[in-house]
């Protein structure tokens, strides 16, 4: 292989090289020539005269002839070209990893669903790049496209696959056989003096055992530590004793808010709490049923140890307390009445999110979860009371996402997001029941807006399989903060709550209203319009049902 020294590029066998001013000539000879005779080292010349600086180019024999195909080009233009190719890899290698991000690749995206993840090892907090990783790509990506149209032949792809099939209900035995430390801890009697389900149970600890030593509540978040350690302080004193034994007074619940998250439950708990014959768990949310039980603190963090049922009727201790008290005092005097104390839990993923049964049940049909978290409740506790405050899914979903969005939040961010998470759920009902799809772990974590949670009537219609019409009100956050009266009064009605004074009222209806949207968030506006059109037709066929469900088109959300 021969090079040129003037232009420091490889010469073609036989070439003449004729473009070279130095090589020009028909009786130029390649081996006699000094300059292009192959020496292993040339002197450089720069205006015909030897360079100082720097002494010699070296210049090595190479036997590969895979550069053949090259023309002459001069140094700086080859220098320039592999500076380009450069720029350009580091250019495209950081449009992927940004589109990847934030969901901007112009490519086809795996949005389409395909098999469900039916192996435990699939932890909840995978990110969403690896959960999409079970997904097979999608025929059109629209994601980034405010194509209304095309969105909408998805939409009625979805629209002609829902069904409302009435489950098959658990047996109670079945029940048994999941839960048995549950089963041996609550029993199927509670005081009959008490309105609220109580019972006492035998204290078998000493004066130096802590009670709340193992509580999981305690052991992994700061904040409740407090709570817990006035209930140490406290605890000795509200024992009750008799024959040489020791027996605390346990409670669970009479009535639950179930949901819907960024639908008012906040605002209901504030001032259902100021109501001075109701009493709730000593905290908000503890997501027992759904999530802790199941050892599940965060999605993202994966499992950790199982809350036991003991940790849970701790949290009702400071009302236990109360009750108690009330107990007492009146057994001497008026054995005949009742505590009219009532104790409530407002966690609200507990109507919608059955996420951790892939994990523990193993018995499922065709995808959907053999055991629901209703289930359970009612076998504890049939005549348990159920509050849902619902509003119109397609602002819930916005606010939802504006909630937990944490960074590039804006109504294009949004409406893209949307477009996504409906190509994942056209691709789940293709193959799987609306029941399947809804209660579907896999794809709920995948779909970056949380659309399944405003799919109110499937779980609606899955409570009523085990409770009655009557022990669930459904409010409607419209209602409530339009005429806020009248849906305390429903609740107090419902609750059988004794009268109230017109203080007391006043105190619990004219109140600010809590948990409203930060400042920062009013800020991005509302969504786009496009956005809107496409929530309205995906919701409607579902709000149509939980209409005919309630007998009330209010729950149509034609106005808002």
């Amino acid at each position: 292989m021969r090079y040129c020294i003037n232009c420091c590029i490889h010469l073609l066998p036989n070439d003449l090289h004729r473009q070279c001013f130095r090589c020009r000539g028909p009786d130029h000879n390649n081996q006699k020539c000094p300059v292009c005779r192959g020496e292993n080292k040339i002197p450089l010349y720069t205006d015909s005269k030897q360079m100082k600086w720097l002494a010699v180019l070296e210049v090595r024999t190479d036997h590969c002839e895979s550069w053949n195909g090259l023309f002459c080009l001069r140094k700086g233009k080859l220098c320039s070209l592999m500076f380009g190719l450069i720029i350009m890899t580091l250019v495209m290698v950081s449009y992927m990893l940004t589109g990847a991000k934030h969901g901007l690749l112009l490519i086809p995206s795996p949005f389409h669903y395909g098999a469900f993840a039916s192996n435990p090892s699939l932890m909840d907090n995978e990110s969403l790049s690896d959960m999409k990783d079970h997904y097979q790509p999608s025929k059109m990506n629209i994601s980034y496209v405010k194509d209304y149209p095309s969105i909408k032949l998805i939409i009625d792809t979805i629209t002609s696959k829902i069904e409302f099939i009435t489950r098959q209900r658990p047996d109670l035995e079945e029940l048994r056989k999941q839960e048995p430390h549950m089963f041996s801890v609550i029993p199927n009697k509670f005081l009959p003096n008490s309105k609220n389900p109580c019972w006492y149970e035998e204290y078998r600890g000493n004066t130096t055992t802590d009670p709340y030593a193992t509580n999981s509540y305690a052991l992994y978040s700061k904040r409740f530590r407090i709570i817990f350690d006035y209930l140490r302080k406290v605890f000795w004193n509200h024992l009750y004793h008799y024959k040489d034994k020791h027996y605390r007074l346990r409670c669970l619940p009479h009535f639950y808010i179930i949901g819907q998250p960024k639908c008012g439950t906040t605002d209901l708990y504030d001032r259902l709490r100021l109501h001075p014959d109701v009493r709730f768990s000593a905290i908000k949310e503890p997501h027992w049923w759904t999530r802790k039980r199941f050892g599940i603190i965060r999605l993202r963090d994966g499992f950790h140890d199982r809350y036991p049922v003991e940790d849970y009727l701790d949290l009702f201790d400071l009302a236990a307390h109360q009750i108690q008290s009330v107990l007492q005092s009146e057994a001497g005097k008026e054995r005949g009445k009742r505590n009219n104390i009532i104790i409530g839990e407002a966690s609200a993923s507990t109507m919608w999110d059955n996420n951790a049964w892939i994990f523990f049940y193993d018995n499922s049909t065709e995808g959907e979860p053999p055991f629901l978290i209703q289930d359970f409740i009612h076998a504890f506790q049939p005549n348990a009371k159920l509050i849902i405050m619902l509003r119109d899914p397609v602002e819930r979903l916005y606010s939802d996402y504006l909630y937990f969005a944490s960074a590039n939040k804006s109504a294009e961010d949004f409406h893209e997001k949307v477009a996504e998470s409906l190509q994942l759920f056209e691709g789940c009902v293709l193959d799987y029941s609306l029941r399947a799809c809804v209660y579907n772990n896999t794809l709920n974590n995948a779909m970056p807006v949380r659309l399944q949670v405003g799919l109110y009537v499937v779980y609606l219609l899955d409570w009523l399989t085990v409770f009655n019409k009557d022990q669930i009100l459904v409010l409607r956050l419209e209602d409530h903060a339009s005429n806020m009266r009248y849906t305390m009064h429903m609740v107090f009605q419902f609750l059988d709550l004794g009268p109230l004074s017109e203080k007391q009222e006043a105190l619990i209806t004219k109140s600010p209203a809590s948990n409203t949207r930060r400042p920062e968030d009013r800020s991005l506006g509302p969504m786009l319009p496009t956005t809107k059109a496409i929530l309205r037709d995906f919701y409607r066929p579902f709000n149509t049902k939980l209409a005919q469900v309630l007998f009330d088109d209010a729950f149509l959300w034609k106005r808002t």
